[in-house]
């Protein structure tokens, strides 16, 4: 009875551990310039990985002009 009564609070809790929701990365370029990125309903774990691969060298297409720059800092908040 002790062993099932501690394995359902052990789900439980891992349960809520790797609970999915939206989260922001926030990424810094060396100009200064902010750029936030929403991840819904995710992982942590999979944000966090997502928001450390925005930390390459990235284009910017906006009316016909193609900027290129390195996000230099990029956070999960």
């Amino acid at each position: 009875m002790k062993k099932t009564t501690l394995l359902t609070f052990a789900f439980i809790a891992i349960t809520f551990a790797s609970c999915k929701k939206d989260r922001v990365c926030t990424c810094t370029d060396v100009d200064g310039d902010v750029l936030s990125t929403t991840y819904y309903d995710s992982k942590k774990s999979n944000a966090e990985l997502l928001c450390t691969s925005e930390n390459s060298q990235t284009k910017y297409t906006s009316g016909g002009v193609t900027i290129t720059g390195d996000r230099t800092t990029c956070v999960l908040e």
